[in-house]
């Protein structure tokens, strides 16, 4: 099966975006974080994402963001189970990887976590978007508003072409400037800033999402005027 017929699969499976990136792209990832470091045999990355329902983002209570953040993790996590299913009954073998959690590298010093591949970079290279200053990854139809999924694949197939159009405007730096904790500076996200003041545990035990004012404020948030 060629490409696009794999990617046929995602979308009828109920992807919203769906691209693949040859394993090569990732050749400048950090040692131990390549796909080849999970699954030595991949030759090529299927990405693909769900769109979030957007006015739950300029919600007054956090507690509809946080809502649609854990229904729209299980689901991507839902549909990568579904697609490597399907791709293992045509002879494609697979490595699934979560949408979020679990991860195993974290620094408690800096509360620094990073996953075991990196699904902004890994839609970035299969054409899904580009990364904005917030760090996010930018679609021109859904903005930042997607959650992403991917499976490693041992077939070698064509990659999709990278995203060409800009995700910033010029001279924005409105996530940047606009951050409480400035976390941001352009490039990364400063974890031991960000996570203390993103997320908090209720008294009764429930992790809610409190700030989401890098997504909220841009003005790609939910998708770029063309």
């Amino acid at each position: 099966m060629d490409a696009n017929g794999i990617k046929e699969i995602a979308i009828k499976l109920g992807a919203d975006l769906c691209g693949i990136a040859p394993v090569k792209r990732f050749d400048n990832a950090p040692d131990g974080f390549r796909p080849v470091d999970i699954y030595a045999e991949c030759q090529s990355i299927l990405v693909f994402a769900k769109r979030l329902p957007t006015t739950s983002l300029f919600a007054s209570s956090c507690v509809p963001y946080s809502h649609v953040n854990d229904l729209i993790t299980r689901e991507v996590d839902s549909l990568t189970l579904q697609i490597s299913l399907k791709l293992e009954d045509i002879g494609i073998n697979n490595v699934l990887i979560p949408s979020d959690d679990p991860y195993e590298h974290w620094e408690s010093e800096k509360m620094y976590g990073r996953a075991i591949l990196s699904l902004r970079h890994a839609g970035m290279l299969a054409g899904l978007g580009k990364l904005g200053q917030s760090t996010l990854l930018i679609n021109d139809r859904y903005g930042n508003m997607i959650q992403i999924g991917a499976t490693l694949l041992n077939v070698e197939l064509a990659g999709d072409s990278l995203a060409d159009y800009e995700v910033c405007p010029d001279g924005c730096d409105l996530c940047l400037d606009s951050c409480p904790q400035a976390a941001l500076n352009g490039e990364t996200v400063n974890q031991l800033l960000c996570r203390p003041f993103s997320n908090f545990i209720t008294p009764k035990g429930y992790n809610l999402k409190k700030c989401n004012l890098c997504r909220s404020i841009c003005p790609s948030a939910l998708g770029i005027e063309g």
